[in-house]
């Protein structure tokens, strides 16, 4: 039997339909503070990302994490153990959309923390792990006057940093972190991250570690130092 629709056009068509993404949440003690805005690396969780920020937060910051959209099963940690789950932050299949939606997460995130009492809307600090450190970097550059600090670490650069118009020079400081033996970004290819990092923002700091694909201890302890010294700053 012949197939009545093999001479019929496709017609691709889009239906737009609401999304939840979910973040955890700590207040400081006092209010309205310096907020900290963790996000994870590929495969894990909000748990993971709001973990790192207690370990690297000084004392007196509110603390956020938020949950990529993109959910995934991993295997389990031992064999016939229950499946796990992980989250992503980006897909190969129009990620411009998933950028979009992280750069509308994080803002709705801000004024509702903001409007909350709980941060100080002049002290925002966004941190991202791997996957998420680009798209921070999209994030900060689009909306420059939004951050007041951005911290990448053993993640890279957008990859349409030369050529999106989008991107715009930022007061916000940088801090990006590498490690030595990482796999993914390792000492060739970040090489020059610096050197483009400040092309559109004034303070840059960038350091290699003895480190692999991770957040090491010496990272959070000098990421934590950082954020005070930048907290201090009008």
């Amino acid at each position: 039997m012949s197939d009545l629709h093999n001479n019929q056009v496709t017609i691709e068509r889009a239906v737009t339909a609401q999304i939840k993404l979910y973040y955890d949440v700590i207040p400081a003690t006092s209010q309205p503070a310096p907020l900290l805005i963790a996000l994870h690396g590929y495969g894990a969780s909000k748990w993971h990302a709001m973990r790192e920020a207690k370990m690297i937060a000084p004392g007196g910051f509110a603390l956020a994490a938020l949950q990529g959209p993109h959910q995934h099963l991993r295997e389990a940690k031992e064999k016939g153990g229950p499946l796990r789950f992980g989250f992503g932050w980006l897909t190969n299949f129009r990620p411009e959309e998933s950028v979009a939606l992280h750069h509308r997460a994080v803002l709705e995130m801000i004024d509702a923390l903001v409007d909350e009492g709980i941060a100080d809307r002049d002290k925002i600090f966004l941190l991202g792990f791997s996957q998420s450190c680009a798209l921070n970097y999209r994030f900060a550059f689009t909306h420059p006057n939004v951050l007041r600090g951005v911290v990448g670490i053993a993640g890279g650069l957008p990859g349409d940093w030369e050529t999106n118009p989008d991107y715009k020079p930022t007061n916000a400081s940088v801090f990006h972190l590498s490690g030595s033996r990482d796999e993914f970004y390792g000492p060739e290819r970040v090489a020059n991250y610096a050197n483009q990092l400040r092309t559109r923002a004034a303070d840059v700091k960038f350091r290699s570690y003895d480190a692999g694909h991770e957040i090491s201890a010496m990272m959070r302890a000098d990421i934590r130092e950082w954020l005070a010294e930048r907290r201090a700053r009008s």
